[in-house]
């Protein structure tokens, strides 16, 4: 068995076929509640079938009811009686069969009684003849109402005063089965003829023609309900007989519609009218889609009037059409959006149509365009009108989002409408403010982002720009203007122009001008400069620009002359060389400082090179041999170079001001150029210079400091030591140099742009570094004595180092061994409070020598050392102020310290006496008895507790004998805990001698 739910799985619609469409129902709908013999008369009497309806408003041809149905001759009689007469007729009959039986009877019973029985099976009789001629009444009201409505033009406007006129007529109920069966037949005929067939969507008026239809014939919902479903039976008993799969999909499409056109025929009833869950098995999804569907083809039917020339009425009637066939908003409004969205991608394809092709028909592109303008006006306007909350939803600008030209492909072609809209917006000269407003919408409906649509803008205004730029010259009108700048401004308020963006363009202007003058003959004349001058005044360009581009062009030009100066090399420099680089310098009007910067870019790429294998040479010779390269290549070409740039003589050079620069800095380091002797080589003198040098460019900003440091160190140490030539067998052969080549080590250090401070730097750096590593080797022990005093000086006047240095680098080694000295002391406790102090009074920085952990240990030894001394004596100034004041110290913490200390100590001073008691070491016992009082006063303690007293009181008598003050018996008495009494007793046996042997153990224990 197949399951009904199934007629509503596919929404799709199926494409109508050409060929005609077999009805619907067939055979024809029968009432539900027609009994099986009246069933079977109608079928005999009756042949009628459902005809194809193709109509345009659902207006019912009258043959969907059959043909007129023929009367038999008594129907024909009682037809024609009215009924009185047929009540009349019916009594009158039943009379006289009683008066015919009772005669009857009588004349051949001879009896009354027999007269009597005859009257009753006569009036029998009779009676049923009266009973068949009433009981055909209710057929003859339901074939006279048949006929009417087939004789009916248009059975769709059947009034209800028509049909409750034929069952007055013959005074029947319309709840008689009969009369009731025919009307449910007809209703089941009407509602099947309606409907159109499964490949044809719903026009809209189905239900209204339905629901009028059903007042008029007076039908109760129950009973129109049950012809709903039963036509909904028909359709899936034709779809099990159905073999087709086209037709299948037709049938599922009709019980979708037959759904949807039910549920709003009921309204709210629907839902207990028509059982379709229960009946067909369908859930409430299948029939919310069955809704959805239809009423989407319909409001899609009915939105499809809709064109660019909305009005109000039809947006209200959208809206009431949506509300009818009970459409939700959000569908509502996506499909009128789409709708919109359709109708501008027709413009727009139109429009691309015209762009694309070879005629010149540009005008019809923009009709296009502002039609699509218009429409998203038209639109913007109703959405705001104050009754737009009755229009139909989705009211608004036209988005092309989700359509056909909503893709990066299609973006191309958007872009090339905008940019013909913005031609033709700027074909007179100017942008007007309207044309502006309606480029922001057009990039709105478009979907251009802004950069896009400015960049469209900009490349299209740029052009209009420059051709009223070239026309305004052209003319005389920016010349003769008062005021260029305000000319200017004013061309681009016309245009909508950005300023920014005009001067890049007069910047260009200029510089094009500029590499033509410079390319036709390689310099510019007076007339070229004023030419510029004039375009730099006209176009408002700052000088900072024209020096810039003046910088690129010329630039360019001056620094290939450059390049081909160097690479002249030393020797390749000659008169043909310079006069080019003058001519290059003057010709092409470049500025001094802009002239050395270019010429300074070339130069320090070469001197980079050098640098670059200096560093990669295998020895320090080799190394100060490309030196020396670079040096020469500076005097010779570098020098020269930047004398034809200035302009100066070849044999001068203009050392004023950076003369009287030295000069300053001399004075400020004279004592440091006197005091070293390498220094005083290098020192540049009159004497000594010989080819002038230039300074001008330098690798002070391309190389870190240190990298310029150590290449001037590898020079300097090349002076010291000399040439290094190695031989075979591994020996080698050091030549010295003369004081020469101190000279290029000066002119080394202009070419690396050290000043004369950090020249000196270098210098003492590389005599420390000399003077230390011998002054390490004597001064091994950290010894200082009047021999290795005589061998350090004359090791500093070798390195020539300033006797200054000298002594901090002799103090900074002597602090070292010393330092190292006392930390070993201090870290094995071989130092001691009073050794720190004489340190620090011979000057010896004891805090930074010897770390904090170190000096902690050294104050716990000392403080031990207190407690263990076996004076009894406890000086807390001492304790708690100097020692912490002397080693660092915190002096809480050091307070803390004592303070365990002295606990611990305490009851290990008790258990020492005790035990040297034991050995009979009197002395030492007098000793532990004294700590035990230090550390007594550094903590005071409780009386202390032994298990055994005697010995306490042994510690007593041998403390007694010791003479010691009567303070400090007074407190072992108190510590030992020994009484007044016991302590009497003691003192009286102070002058008894212990005798040796047994006696004595006996004492002790």
């Amino acid at each position: 068995m197949m399951n009904p739910s199934i007629l509503l799985t596919t929404t799709n619609p199926i494409p109508s076929s050409p060929h005609p469409i077999t009805p619907f129902l067939s055979p024809p709908c029968i009432p539900l509640r027609l009994s099986s013999t009246q069933y079977i008369f109608r079928r005999r009497r009756c042949r009628y079938r459902i005809s194809t309806i193709r109509f345009f408003n659902s207006t019912v041809k009258p043959d969907v009811f059959g043909d007129k149905r023929e009367l038999n001759g008594i129907q024909s009689l009682v037809d024609a009686m009215s009924p009185p007469i047929r009540i009349a007729t019916s009594a009158l009959l039943v009379a006289t069969a009683v008066a015919a039986g009772y005669g009857l009877g009588s004349r051949f019973g001879g009896s009354r009684n027999a007269g009597l029985g005859g009257a009753l099976v006569i009036g029998a009789g009779g009676a049923g003849a009266a009973y068949a001629l009433n009981s055909c009444v209710p057929e003859i009201a339901a074939a006279n109402l048949h006929n009417y409505l087939v004789s009916c033009d248009d059975p769709g406007a059947v009034k209800k005063e028509d049909v409750e006129a034929i069952a007055n007529k013959y005074g029947v109920s319309k709840q008689n089965e009969a009369f009731n069966a025919e009307l449910c037949d007809i209703y089941c005929r009407f509602v099947s003829a309606v409907l159109p067939p499964g490949n044809e969507d719903l026009k809209g008026d189905e239900v209204e023609t339905i629901i009028q239809f059903k007042n008029s014939l007076g039908i109760d919902d129950p009973d129109a309900a049950a012809m709903h479903m039963e036509i909904g039976r028909r359709i899936f008993r034709q779809r099990l007989e159905t073999g087709d799969r086209d037709a299948d999909m037709e049938q599922r499409r009709a019980f979708q519609k037959l759904i949807y056109v039910s549920n709003l025929v009921f309204g709210e009833a629907s839902g207990f009218l028509l059982p379709w869950k229960r009946v067909f098995k369908v859930t409430d999804s299948q029939v919310e889609v069955a809704v959805r569907d239809n009423a989407q083809r319909l409001y899609a039917f009915k939105i499809g009037t809709v064109s660019q020339d909305v009005d109000v009425t039809q947006l209200v009637n959208l809206r009431e059409s949506q509300l009818l066939y009970r459409l939700s908003d959000e569908l509502a409004e996506d499909m009128f959006r789409e709708h919109t969205r359709k109708l501008v991608e027709l413009n727009i394809s139109a429009a691309l149509s015209v762009l694309k092709s070879r005629t010149r028909a540009g005008q019809r592109v923009i009709e296009e365009l502002d039609k699509i303008l218009a429409f998203n006006n038209l639109l913007i306007s109703l959405k705001s009108h104050p009754e737009a909350s009755h229009f139909a939803r989705g009211v608004g600008p036209v988005s092309l989002i989700g359509g056909e030209y909503d893709g990066d492909r299609k973006m191309d072609d958007l872009k090339l409408l905008y940019r013909a809209y913005i031609t033709d917006a700027l074909s007179g000269g100017r942008m007007e403010e309207n044309k502006l407003a309606a480029l922001n919408q057009l990039r709105n409906i478009f979907g251009l982002g802004r950069r896009e649509a400015e960049s469209i803008a900009m490349e299209v205004t740029s052009q209009v720009y420059r051709r009223r730029l070239q026309q305004a010259v052209s003319s005389g009108d920016l010349a003769n203007a008062d005021s260029k700048a305000s000319y200017l401004q004013t061309l681009c308020e016309e245009l909508h122009f950005y300023p920014e963006k005009a001067i890049e363009i007069h910047e260009e202007s200029y510089r094009r001008k500029l590499q033509q003058m410079v390319a036709d003959k390689g310099e510019l004349s007076d007339e070229d400069v004023k030419t510029l001058e004039q375009i730099q005044i006209m176009f408002c360009i700052p000088k900072q620009t024209v020096e810039a581009v003046h910088a690129d062009i010329c630039g360019s030009l001056f620094e290939k002359v450059v390049k081909e100066a160097i690479a002249a090399g030393v020797d390749g420099y000659d008169v043909e060389i310079k006069k080019a680089v003058k001519k290059a310098a003057f010709g092409l009007r470049l500025t001094r400082d802009v002239a050395m910067s270019i010429a300074s870019k070339a130069v320090r790429k070469i001197f980079i090179s050098y640098i670059q294998r200096a560093r990669a040479a295998g020895s320090r010779t080799e190394s100060a041999k490309e030196l020396k390269k670079m040096i020469a290549f500076n005097n010779l070409v570098v020098t020269e170079l930047v004398k034809d740039i200035k302009g100066e003589s070849a044999d001068t050079l203009p050392e004023e001001s950076t003369t009287n620069k030295e000069e300053e800095e001399q004075t400020q380091d004279d004592e440091e150029w006197e005091a070293l002797q390498s220094l005083r080589k290098a020192r540049p003198t009159k004497e000594k210079t010989g080819i002038a040098s230039q300074k001008d460019i330098t690798l002070k900003d391309d190389l870190p400091d240190r990298d310029r440091a150590d290449l001037y160190k590898t020079y300097l140490l090349f002076c010291l030591t000399g040439e290094v030539t190695r031989i075979p067998f591994g020996a080698q052969i050091t030549t010295k140099k003369d004081d020469s080549e101190y000279v290029l080590l000066n002119q080394l250090g202009g070419i690396l742009g050290l000043t004369d401070k950090e020249i000196v730097e270098v210098h003492r750096s590389l005599a420390e570094q000399a003077f230390r590593q011998e002054a390490e080797v004597i001064l091994a022990d950290g010894q200082l004595t009047k021999s290795r005093i005589e061998q350090l000086n004359e090791l500093q006047k070798n390195v020539g180092l300033p006797p200054q240095y000298a002594q901090k680098i002799i103090k900074s080694i002597t602090t070292t061994k010393l330092s190292a000295a006392l930390e070993t002391a201090a870290g094995r406790g071989r130092l001691s409070i009073k050794e720190i102090r004489e340190l620090k009074d011979n000057g010896v920085d004891v805090d930074n020598m010897i770390s904090a952990s170190l000096r902690e240990n050294l104050f716990k030894k000392t403080v031990d050392d207190i407690f263990s001394s076996g004076s009894g004596e406890f000086d807390e100034e001492e304790v708690y102020q100097k020692i912490p004041q002397d080693l660092n110290i915190d002096a809480d913490k050091a307070k803390r310290v004592v303070h365990e200390l002295a606990r611990t100590r305490l009851s290990n001073s008790l258990l020492q006496a005790v035990a040297l008691l034991r050995q009979r070491n009197h002395p030492g016992v007098v000793n532990s008895l004294n700590d035990l009082l230090a550390c007594d006063k550094a903590v005071p303690s409780t009386p202390l507790s032994w298990e055994v007293a005697e010995e306490l009181a042994d510690l007593f008598l041998v403390y007694l004998k010791s003479d010691p003050a009567a303070e400090k018996l007074g407190r072992v008495q108190y510590l030992l805990n020994i009484s007044d009494s016991t302590a009497e007793a003691l003192r009286s046996m102070k002058d008894r001698e212990l005798p040796n042997g047994t006696t004595d153990e006996e004492f002790v224990f």
